[in-house]
């Protein structure tokens, strides 16, 4: 198993784990240089904060860690593909990757709507390159958080 997938299948199992919880099926790992600086789930219904992405909670817990607010060598990866808002915190706390295993279509085909933003802030569309390096990895583990996401009675759609 590469770093890439060991980074991966932990960010899927804190998707799991927090649909468990009764929070949403995303999960995010901050790493640098081999070693996890913050981990996050999504909080958004259990928190009652639109805010509270997963990669957002991971970014904030990663910057409380190193006592910064930039994350300069960081990779974030994650259990689906930043919405505009993740993508955003993720520039401005200058990580240098984002990987995902799910991309915006699993999402949607769970209940949400992360592909209607994408469409309305086209990250790139005016054809400037991306200052970060985005990596869609799909794993075969991929969809396990939405499987869990709509199996639980639990869930307060969005």
């Amino acid at each position: 198993m590469t770093d890439e997938q060991k980074w991966l299948d932990r960010a899927i199992d804190l998707a799991i784990e927090n649909v468990a919880r009764g929070g949403g099926p995303f999960g995010a790992v901050v790493v640098r240089d081999g070693v996890v600086l913050g981990e996050g789930a999504n909080r958004v219904t259990i928190d009652l904060d639109p805010s509270a992405h997963a990669e957002v909670m991971a970014i904030r817990a990663a910057c409380r860690d190193v006592n910064d607010f930039a994350l300069t060598g960081a990779t974030v990866f994650a259990s689906c593909e930043p919405c505009p808002l993740c993508l955003s915190a993720s520039l401005w706390a200058r990580v240098d990757a984002i990987v995902h295993a799910a991309d915006r279509h699993a999402a949607a085909a769970a209940g949400f709507d992360d592909a209607v933003f994408h469409g309305l802030l086209d990250p790139g569309g005016d054809g400037k390159p991306w200052p970060l390096r985005r990596e869609h990895v799909p794993t075969a583990r991929s969809e396990e958080p939405f499987d869990a996401w709509r199996a639980s009675p639990n869930r307060t759609e969005y």
